[in-house]
This record gives C-alpha cells, sequence and structure tokens, in this order.
C-alpha cells in the first residue's frame, strides 16, 4: 500500500521532459510534437489536435493547449476553422498570424521553454510542418471567482468591488482607478517550480527610484519552489522579519492600492490571491481606513482617535489591572477595591493567571469562530463567551472583574483586525512583566515598545514617520484626518518625487 502511494506521488524526471533553454524547434512537425508529448508525458491536460487544410494536404498544423486553461471557442471560432477554410496555395507562418488567426495578441517564438511556460498558462501554440518556429495565442479562459466585495474590508461607503485571484484582473482593477500612462507595471517569475508571476506596480513620477531598485533586488534572491500567496513573499522581502509589527501592507481593495500609489508607494501583486502587498508601510496605517477619507474629516477623525484608544486598552487594561490589584491596591479606590476583593472571594488562582487564562480563551474563541462557516463561528464566539464567563465566575475559577477586563480587551482588539496578533503578542509580554514587576514593569514594557518601533525600518522608511514629528504637515494625515483642502503634501521621503498634490497649490493660495 505504501509502495504504491510513493510511486504516485513520485515525480520522475526522465531525460526526455528536461528542457534545456538553448533549445528550439525543428522544421520537422512530427519530431517537434515528438518533442512535447515527452515533455507532458503523463499530463493527460495536455491536447494535440493536428489541423489540416482543406485546399492543400501539404498545409499541416499542430495545436497544442491545456486543457480546462483555455477558451475552447475561442481556439475552434478564431484558430482551428479559419486554418482549415483558408483558400491558399503556400502560406508562411507569418502570413498566417497576419491574415488568418483573428485572436487578439500573437506573439512567434522558437524557444521551447517559453513555447512549454505559455502552455502551462493557458496559451496555445501552434506549430506549422516545415517551419522552426511557432505562433502563442493568446486563448486564456479558465474559470476564476466574480469580481465582489471583499469580505475582510467591508465598508459602508466607497467601493464595492475587490481583488480576485487573477493577476490580470486586478491590474485592470488598478488601471481602471489611475488611468494614466504614468502608472508602471513590471512582470516577474517567482518559483523554481510554479514559475508564479507577480507584478510591480507603481507611479513613475512619484514611487522613489532608490525603494524600486531595493524591492527589484530582494524578489530576485528569493529562491524558493513555488510561491502560493502573497504571504510567502512578504516572508522573504520585509524588513524586521522578528517584529510582530508588519513593514508590508496587505488589502484586497483596488481603492486602498490606489490611494497608496498616489502618495508615492508600490504595490506588488502575485497570481493566484487577492491579497495586494503596498510598501513602504507604516505604523500609523494600522489606524488608516478607507472610510475615513470618504466621510466628513470631523468624523473620521473622531473614529481614528478611538482606533488609537483601542490599541491603548487593548494591550495595556489587562497589564495595568494586574499590578494596581497586585502590587499598587493604594492607587485603586476604597470602594472599587472592596468590590474587586469581595468578587474574588473563594478563587483559587491569582490575578495574573486569571488573565492569561481568559486572554488565551478569548483567542480560542475568535480563532474558532473565523475557521467555521460564518453563521457557526459567529454563534460560537458570542454564545461561547457569554457561557463560559458566565460558568467560570459562578463557579469561582475567575473572578467578575477579570472577565469585564478581557472583553473590554477583546473588542477594543477588534477595531484594529489587521494587527490582532501584534496586540495579542505585546498584551501578554506586557500581563507577565507586570505580574513581575507591577506598574514599573509594565512602564519598561511601553519603553520597550517605543523603542523597537522607532528602530524599524520599512524600505529604509522610519516606521514611526508622521506620528515622531512635530512639524504639522506631518501630524494632518496621522491621529486626526484634516479635510483633502488643507493635506497640501504627499508623506515625506516616501513621495518626495513629487511632494505637492495635484492642485494643492492653488487651493493653498486661494486659503
Amino acid at each position: 500500500m505504501f509502495k504504491k502511494i510513493k510511486d504516485i506521488l513520485n515525480i520522475k524526471n526522465s531525460e526526455g521532459s528536461k528542457i534545456e533553454k538553448s533549445q528550439t524547434l525543428e522544421e520537422s512537425l512530427k519530431d517537434n510534437i515528438s518533442t512535447f508529448k515527452k515533455i507532458f508525458a503523463g499530463n493527460d491536460l495536455i491536447v494535440f489536435r493536428t489541423i489540416r487544410n482543406q485546399h492543400d494536404d501539404k498545409l499541416l498544423f499542430c495545436m497544442i493547449y491545456a486543457d480546462g486553461m483555455t477558451d475552447k471557442e475561442t481556439i475552434q471560432d478564431t484558430v482551428i476553422l479559419p486554418l482549415i477554410g483558408a483558400k491558399v496555395s503556400s502560406i508562411s507562418l507569418d502570413d498566417i498570424k497576419d491574415t488568418v488567426i483573428g485572436s487578439g495578441n500573437i506573439e512567434i517564438d522558437n524557444r521551447i521553454d517559453e513555447l512549454v511556460k505559455s502552455i502551462i498558462y493557458g496559451d496555445s501554440v501552434l506549430l506549422m510542418d516545415g517551419s522552426p518556429k511557432a505562433l502563442i495565442i493568446d486563448t486564456k479562459g479558465w474559470e476564476k471567482r466574480r469580481i465582489s466585495e471583499p469580505i475582510g474590508e467591508a465598508a459602508v461607503r466607497g467601493p464595492r468591488e475587490g481583488f480576485t485571484e487573477s493577476i490580470q484582473t486586478n491590474l485592470t482593477l488598478i488601471w481602471r482607478k489611475i488611468i494614466s500612462p504614468d502608472l508602471k507595471m513590471e512582470y516577474m517569475e517567482i518559483g523554481k517550480r510554479t514559475k508564479t508571476k507577480v507584478c510591480i506596480c507603481y507611479l513613475q513620477s512619484l514611487a522613489s527610484d532608490k525603494i524600486i531598485e531595493e524591492l527589484k533586488k530582494r524578489l530576485n534572491e528569493i529562491q524558493i519552489d513555488g510561491i502560493l500567496e502573497s504571504g510567502y513573499i512578504e516572508s522573504f522581502v520585509q524588513d524586521a522579519p522578528l517584529s510582530p509589527f508588519e513593514t508590508m501592507g496587505s488589502t484586497e481593495r483596488p481603492d486602498v492600492v490606489a490611494a497608496n500609489l498616489l502618495e508615492g508607494r508600490i504595490a506588488v501583486l502575485c497570481d493566484g490571491t487577492p491579497f495586494v502587498l503596498t510598501l513602504p508601510y507604516l505604523f500609523m496605517e494600522y489606524f488608516q481606513v478607507n472610510e475615513d477619507y470618504y466621510h466628513n474629516y470631523l468624523y473620521s477623525s473622531f473614529n481614528r482617535i478611538l482606533r488609537y484608544f483601542a490599541f491603548l486598552f487593548s494591550t495595556s487594561i489587562p497589564a495595568i489591572y494586574i499590578a494596581l490589584t497586585t502590587y499598587h491596591q493604594e492607587m485603586i479606590p476604597t470602594p472599587l477595591l472592596l468590590s474587586i476583593s469581595a468578587s474574588r472571594q473563594g478563587v483559587p488562582f491569582p490575578t495574573v493567571f486569571e488573565a492569561l487564562a481568559m486572554g488565551i480563551t478569548f483567542e480560542i474563541l475568535r480563532e474558532a469562530g473565523t475557521r467555521l462557516p460564518k453563521p457557526i463561528g459567529q454563534t460560537v464566539s458570542i454564545v461561547g463567551a457569554l457561557v463560559l464567563g458566565e460558568a467560570a465566575v459562578a463557579a469561582r475559577i475567575v473572578s467578575a472583574p477579570i472577565v469585564i477586563v478581557t472583553a473590554i480587551t477583546g473588542i477594543t482588539s477588534l477595531m484594529l483586525p489587521k494587527m490582532l496578533g501584534a496586540l495579542a503578542i505585546v498584551r501578554f509580554s506586557f500581563i507577565i512583566i507586570s505580574s513581575f514587576l507591577g506598574l514599573y514593569g509594565y512602564i519598561f514594557g511601553v519603553i520597550g515598545l517605543f523603542i523597537h518601533l522607532i528602530s524599524i525600518r520599512s524600505f529604509g522608511i522610519p516606521y514611526m514617520l508622521h506620528l515622531a514629528s512635530i512639524n504639522k504637515e506631518d501630524v494632518k494625515d496621522t491621529i486626526i484626518r484634516a479635510p483633502w483642502w488643507y493635506m497640501h503634501y504627499r508623506p515625506k521621503l516616501i513621495g518626495a518625487k513629487d511632494p505637492v498634490r495635484s492642485g494643492s497649490k492653488k487651493l493653498k493660495k486661494r486659503g
């Protein structure tokens, strides 16, 4: 049994299936077909369709394509039928390209490795007897997901479209937002075996040339069998890989990517995933939401301030509670201290154990709710939290105040969904250090966190840029969101090539 499984999984690299980069086509159609059949031996998805002209038996062709990756109607209507019915006595491959085949995108090549790559990616290759070259015809037609609103980044106001798993569709969505020849899109392939298409997207007049070159250098240094999601690229490319905070952003929304490009940032698209990477990525971007720029600036600023408080509460409330109840009871008002003391009567565990246990339980419920189907997941997370919290308090396993603290911590952390992992790590670190040193431990933890954040860079850009600045231009889109007519400049260092936003000079004079 195990031997059979091993035989099935074993991939044999026979001499006939190896492709040399210098290997080219021959004039004999029979030999060329034999070469491709050896390369694709054992792959029943590859179709070899022989075509003979009805007016001249000497005109013999072979169409090679992957079933399921191509549009069969396009192949039938634009290639096969025209070749069969072409009324010519003798014809060259160039004449076929220009006068017979009706496909929009056709290339001529003789390199076998490029032809094989095209077949795998959904194009069709047309071989002709007597010609050492072949036509690569764009016949892609695989099934793909329709454009829909991203579930993880839903918006009340704003575009309802999100990226899909098709890199061509995603590039089109970006181009629809920024209709300009200044928008550059450069392809490259990553993955020794998967040959995954990756595209670097940027505005040439805004993006830093040094950052673009550094990004290309890091991408070219990636050595891995395959890239299945943009997270693979992020792991290899990002700065500070040991930090819990991300130095590359990710989004499913075309409007977010377009906004980043207009500020001078760079986007990295990976075929097969709807998540697009953006860089440089700064700490303040955790607190920015696309809807901030669609609503009134006062309301948007209020919401953004709430997110900063959510960060403070989510990381600090459990640690401060433990420090005060364990080491600094004199700092708690007497009525509140008596209430906390009464609620802890009969609880056998120390406060730090309560906080860790409830925090881990909340993370388990959150993860379970995320992985289960949506209706069931919501039930598990809500009912589970209520039932377990009530039962734990009733059984005197934990005290009621720690349940309240955990609930506040969990709710505030949900306001920053892209920072959930970092919040959990910082929160538990603060809890542990506060359990040993009290408020002094919490203060040391905060100092260490700020030192760590200030030391991080994202492609040479300081991670705390703007937040650590006292320049009034730098704080207009940080803790608050200033109105558009007041934000005259792009982010410093990122959009340094053209720091003034389009039309801002006129608005500044008028104001």
